[in-house]
């Protein structure tokens, strides 16, 4: 089962699972055209973008004792890619419910919406 984590529950997320020597990821999975039309401004986290076709073949640019919560447009990539991670090793994955659609309903409305 993967933790889904709605964008204004995120920074509590990250403070429940992060802690000494285990820095929370926020994996974008997004393509580079929609980072470039709307990304998000790492706060309490270090950000990691690779497009989910990628995913695979990067895999070990991730560190499976890092809790990783997983970030697209709506959540439908995201939940995908997270269960991959659970799949691979990854303990410690959360699926950023409503993705960056939402993010910008409900924590920044500055982040534009496509």
């Amino acid at each position: 089962m993967i933790d889904q984590v709605r964008p204004a529950e995120l920074a509590a997320w990250i403070q429940s699972h992060a802690g000494a020597g285990r820095p929370a990821v926020v994996l974008d999975v997004r393509e580079p055209w929609e980072l470039a039309t709307a990304s998000i401004k790492p706060d309490g986290f270090e950000l990691v973008a690779i497009p989910m076709s990628l995913i695979p073949v990067r895999l070990q640019e991730l560190d499976r004792s890092q809790p990783v919560a997983v970030l697209c447009h709506h959540g439908g990539r995201s939940q995908r890619v997270a269960m991959f991670l659970q799949q691979q090793g990854f303990s410690d994955v959360a699926n950023v419910a409503g993705g960056i659609e939402l993010w910008s309903r409900e924590l920044d409305p500055a982040v534009p919406r496509y």
